[in-house]
Protein backbone atom coordinates (compact mmCIF):
# COMPACT_ATOMS: atom_id res chain seq x y z
CA UNK A 1 0.00 0.00 0.00
CA UNK A 2 1.05 3.56 -0.66
CA UNK A 3 0.39 6.70 1.39
CA UNK A 4 -1.32 9.78 -0.05
CA UNK A 5 -1.30 12.96 2.03
CA UNK A 6 -3.96 15.54 1.16
CA UNK A 7 -2.17 18.66 2.42
CA UNK A 8 -5.03 21.08 1.73
CA UNK A 9 -7.37 18.82 3.72
CA UNK A 10 -5.54 19.34 7.03
CA UNK A 11 -2.84 16.86 6.04
CA UNK A 12 -5.20 13.89 5.91
CA UNK A 13 -3.22 10.75 5.03
CA UNK A 14 -4.78 7.63 3.52
CA UNK A 15 -3.53 4.30 2.20
CA UNK A 16 -4.27 3.03 -1.30
CA UNK A 17 -3.05 0.26 -3.60
CA UNK A 18 -0.19 1.10 -5.99
CA UNK A 19 -1.33 2.29 -9.44
CA UNK A 20 -4.40 3.98 -7.97
CA UNK A 21 -5.99 6.97 -9.69
CA UNK A 22 -5.50 10.06 -7.52
CA UNK A 23 -9.01 11.47 -8.01
CA UNK A 24 -10.67 8.11 -7.31
CA UNK A 25 -8.72 7.77 -4.06
CA UNK A 26 -9.69 11.33 -3.11
CA UNK A 27 -13.36 10.57 -3.73
CA UNK A 28 -13.32 7.23 -1.92
CA UNK A 29 -11.39 8.53 1.10
CA UNK A 30 -12.86 12.07 1.20
CA UNK A 31 -9.51 13.62 0.38
CA UNK A 32 -11.12 16.82 -0.86
CA UNK A 33 -9.66 17.39 -4.32
CA UNK A 34 -12.30 19.36 -6.26
CA UNK A 35 -13.71 17.75 -9.39
CA UNK A 36 -16.37 18.17 -12.02
CA UNK A 37 -16.04 15.99 -15.12
CA UNK A 38 -13.55 13.33 -13.99
CA UNK A 39 -12.36 12.89 -17.57
CA UNK A 40 -9.59 15.43 -18.11
CA UNK A 41 -11.76 17.97 -19.90
CA UNK A 42 -12.48 20.75 -17.40
CA UNK A 43 -9.33 21.13 -15.28
CA UNK A 44 -11.25 21.43 -12.00
CA UNK A 45 -9.11 18.72 -10.36
CA UNK A 46 -5.83 20.57 -11.00
CA UNK A 47 -3.54 19.86 -8.09
CA UNK A 48 0.14 20.05 -7.24
CA UNK A 49 2.24 17.06 -6.30
CA UNK A 50 4.28 18.60 -3.48
CA UNK A 51 6.28 15.48 -2.64
CA UNK A 52 6.78 12.19 -4.44
CA UNK A 53 6.41 13.46 -7.99
CA UNK A 54 8.64 10.57 -9.05
CA UNK A 55 5.86 8.22 -7.91
CA UNK A 56 3.39 9.50 -10.49
CA UNK A 57 2.87 8.20 -14.02
CA UNK A 58 3.65 10.13 -17.20
CA UNK A 59 1.75 13.29 -18.08
CA UNK A 60 -1.20 12.57 -20.38
CA UNK A 61 -2.09 14.49 -23.58
CA UNK A 62 -5.25 15.85 -21.89
CA UNK A 63 -3.08 17.37 -19.16
CA UNK A 64 -0.82 19.00 -21.74
CA UNK A 65 -3.89 20.70 -23.23
CA UNK A 66 -5.07 22.17 -19.92
CA UNK A 67 -1.83 22.85 -18.07
CA UNK A 68 1.03 25.11 -19.16
CA UNK A 69 4.59 23.85 -19.44
CA UNK A 70 5.46 25.92 -16.36
CA UNK A 71 2.63 24.32 -14.38
CA UNK A 72 3.69 20.83 -15.43
CA UNK A 73 7.32 21.60 -14.55
CA UNK A 74 6.10 22.90 -11.17
CA UNK A 75 4.41 19.62 -10.31
CA UNK A 76 0.84 20.41 -11.32
CA UNK A 77 -1.30 17.54 -12.58
CA UNK A 78 -4.95 16.70 -13.16
CA UNK A 79 -5.97 14.29 -10.40
CA UNK A 80 -8.33 12.43 -12.75
CA UNK A 81 -5.46 11.63 -15.09
CA UNK A 82 -2.79 10.83 -12.49
CA UNK A 83 -1.93 7.33 -11.27
CA UNK A 84 0.20 6.91 -8.16
CA UNK A 85 2.94 4.27 -7.72
CA UNK A 86 4.34 5.39 -4.37
CA UNK A 87 3.90 7.83 -1.50
CA UNK A 88 2.92 11.40 -2.44
CA UNK A 89 1.72 14.64 -0.87
CA UNK A 90 -0.76 16.73 -2.86
CA UNK A 91 -2.22 20.22 -2.52
CA UNK A 92 -4.77 22.27 -4.48
CA UNK A 93 -6.57 25.58 -4.38
CA UNK A 94 -9.87 25.33 -2.53
CA UNK A 95 -12.83 25.96 -4.86
CA UNK A 96 -13.60 29.42 -3.44
CA UNK A 97 -9.99 30.56 -3.93
CA UNK A 98 -9.88 29.05 -7.41
CA UNK A 99 -12.93 31.07 -8.42
CA UNK A 100 -11.56 34.20 -6.82
CA UNK A 101 -14.62 34.65 -4.62
CA UNK A 102 -15.38 33.87 -1.04
CA UNK A 103 -18.64 32.58 0.34
CA UNK A 104 -20.23 35.37 2.32
CA UNK A 105 -23.57 35.35 4.05
CA UNK A 106 -26.16 37.87 2.95
CA UNK A 107 -26.78 40.78 5.27
CA UNK A 108 -29.90 40.38 7.42
CA UNK A 109 -31.66 43.19 5.55
CA UNK A 110 -31.29 41.18 2.34
CA UNK A 111 -32.83 38.09 3.93
CA UNK A 112 -35.89 39.44 5.70
CA UNK A 113 -38.48 42.00 4.66
CA UNK A 114 -38.37 45.41 6.26
CA UNK A 115 -40.91 46.16 8.96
Amino acid sequence: MIQITFLTNQGKTVSAPADSNLLRVSLREQGGIPFKCGGGLCGTCKCRIEAGREHTDTVKPKEKKLLTEDELAGGFRLACQTFIRGDIAVSWQPREAARGTANTAAAPSECSPSL
